[in-house]
């Protein structure tokens, strides 16, 4: 059973049951006490910011361009933000890369990182363009370890590539 958050007309936690009434009808989950921590995550999911790790005050670089809404929410939380240039001392690295050819930013990027810097690669999703086997070939080459992936919005996709531990 698959049923979309945006389809959810109702969620409620009653007596270790998760119930989602949704248009085609109502579903139980039988969770026991995990059913309240579930309602809670599905009635209260978290913004792109908390999925990405952004607190507030981050230093964070863009290269590429990003919609109007990330940067809104970026501005929200901090003003340390640069656009264009990699700057080596940064929490966060951002690289927009629409086709296959962007990603040989990679590279450059990873030779720029310090310490725990993340370098967060957004890609659209389902395109033969651009794949996610391809973002990750990209961070592997530049000797980076891929941590996690993100929903960055209805139509992209964030991989998040550190520094290996043993090379910091």
């Amino acid at each position: 059973l698959k049923i979309a958050i945006s389809e959810m007309k109702s969620v409620e936690a009653v007596n270790g049951e998760l119930r989602i009434a949704f248009p085609e009808g109502k579903a139980t989950f039988v969770l026991g006490p995990l059913a309240e921590k579930w309602a809670h995550k599905i009635l209260h999911p978290k913004t792109v910011m908390e999925k990405l790790g952004v607190k507030a005050g981050a230093s964070v670089a863009l290269a590429g361009t990003f919609d109007e809404e990330f940067h809104k929410e970026l501005s929200g939380l901090t003003k340390k933000i640069s656009k264009g240039g990699i700057v080596a001392e940064t929490d966060s690295i951002f690289l927009s890369a629409e086709s296959r050819k962007e990603l040989e930013r990679v590279k450059q990027i990873a030779r720029a990182m310090k310490g725990t810097t993340a370098l967060w690669v957004v890609y659209p999703k389902g395109l033969k363009t651009i794949t996610e086997n391809d973002v990750l070939a990209a961070g592997r080459e530049a000797k980076l370890k891929d941590v996690k992936v993100v929903g960055f919005s209805n139509s992209h996709t964030a991989l998040k590539f550190v520094i290996p531990l043993s090379q910091r």
